[in-house]
């Protein structure tokens, strides 16, 4: 889920107030009856630990009122919430965007290691379990070794930090302040419900927890209990964690019987404006001149399945027709080069090749040179969006609305030469453009 995220994070404290009336001895006045609580108005809790930020305390505040709204006990938080602090190092990370953009063959290459592939091939014939979880989900066995290598080295590397802090730390840093605190309310939900103890809940600064690292909302939708011994342990049971993933798998569409992609071949003079853009059928695309790269044909389900093509690498790198499980495998973390990365894994584990297109050698691109390429963009009237340094969907579809329009191929790959195009052309309008 960058599953894994692309990505993606805690709270004060509260006692029951009610006051118990007391007859006074030889009192004239009759004992009055108690108030019952109002239903409407939070619980006013105790005075909390100055965590020394006055600003944090201040959001801490805020948020238990949230969270009692949502449910939470205030015993719940009066304990959980007590003497917390920000952790800077989560709110450093969250803050930091790389210098450098990894290309995706660089990605792909470090994640299919000969060494991987090995374990995960080990592991795909030894587990005993494997036949009742295909059978339940639909997801098979490669797919989800594929997810449990990525996401924690085959559970052995599930992250050591204190997820409700960095939830915590993570909302009052207000980045992402919504969504960090619905996961902080989902962590406390875990913990009251008794599956797991704070001490359980330790993951990855961005709160992704166990052997599959699952966000605490994640948890409570998705995980079961794979071994039948009634918990859903994500963090010691490999048959729970890896059923959890297809259940996960499963809820986000993954088609049951369906490929994930299959690499392709274009002919020379193929027009690369369509990656990114139809969904179609295997028929359709060959009628386009591509075909399988491997040189066999197609599934029957595959046959029906649309599929759309991708060049994340440009036109010199391999290409891929991309069919809906690809995208289920990006509901676990909605990054391309991650779902290549799970599907071309899978793939060897199940015995398939190397890539027939070798990847090319790519120059990662600063994060100056990103923006400079869309700032250049936009002014030459294409539309990449907010000159953020994020090479995402509108940017390579503006690069290939440019190229097209300037006789290149259009595959929507910005390369170091597209940068230095760019900002020739660019740098050739007058000031007032």
């Amino acid at each position: 889920m960058d599953r894994r995220l692309f990505l993606l994070l805690l709270v004060a404290g509260c006692a029951d107030t009610s006051t118990e009336f007391k007859p006074v001895t030889g009192s004239p006045f009759p004992t009055p009856e108690p108030h019952p609580p109002r239903p409407d108005l939070p619980s006013a809790p105790p005075a909390p630990t100055s965590s020394g930020d006055a600003s944090f305390d201040e959001w801490r505040g805020q948020f238990r009122n949230r969270a009692l709204a949502a449910g939470l006990a205030p015993a719940l938080l009066d304990r959980e919430l007590a003497g917390l602090t920000p952790n800077p190092r989560v709110i450093s990370l969250d803050s930091a965007q790389p210098e450098f953009s990894k290309p995706v063959g660089d990605y792909i290459k470090g994640t299919v290691s000969d060494d991987r592939i090995a374990r995960g091939q080990r592991y795909r014939a030894e587990l005993p379990f494997w036949g009742e979880v295909e059978q339940r989900f639909g997801v098979p066995r490669d797919i989800l070794i594929a997810v449990w290598a990525m996401e924690s080295g085959f559970g052995a590397i599930q992250g050591d930090f204190d997820v409700i802090r960095c939830m915590a730390s993570l909302a009052f840093h207000g980045r992402r302040r919504a969504f960090a605190e619905g996961e902080l309310i989902a962590a406390l939900k875990i913990i009251e419900s008794g599956e797991a103890d704070r001490g359980r809940l330790k993951g990855s600064w961005a709160g992704a927890m166990g052997q599959t690292q699952f966000l605490p909302s994640n948890y409570l939708a998705t995980a079961v209990d794979g071994d039948g011994d009634g918990r859903r342990d994500i963090w010691g049971s490999s048959n729970d964690a890896l059923a959890s993933a297809a259940n996960l798998l499963a809820k986000g569409g993954w088609t049951r019987g369906e490929g994930w992609a299959r690499e392709v071949i274009a002919p020379p003079g193929f027009d690369y404006s369509l990656t990114e853009g139809p969904r179609e059928t295997p028929n359709w695309w060959a009628g386009l001149g591509l075909k399988p790269a491997d040189g066999r044909g197609w599934s029957s389900a595959d046959t029906m399945a649309k599929a759309m093509l991708a060049a994340p690498s440009g036109a010199e790198g391999p290409i891929f027709l991309l069919f809906p499980n690809h995208f289920a495998i990006r509901k676990y973390n909605n990054s391309t080069a991650y779902a290549l990365g799970i599907g071309v894994l899978a793939d060897r584990f199940a015995g398939g090749g190397p890539l027939a297109r070798a990847w090319p050698m790519e120059i990662p691109l600063g994060i100056g040179d990103r923006i400079a390429a869309q700032t250049a963009l936009a002014r030459l009237g294409f539309s990449p969006g907010e000159p953020d340094g994020v090479v995402g969907v509108n940017t390579r579809t503006a690069l290939r609305a440019w190229q097209k329009a300037r006789g290149i191929t259009a595959d929507g790959y910005l390369s170091m030469d597209m940068v230095r195009r760019l900002n020739v052309e660019v740098g050739a309008l007058s000031p007032a453009g």
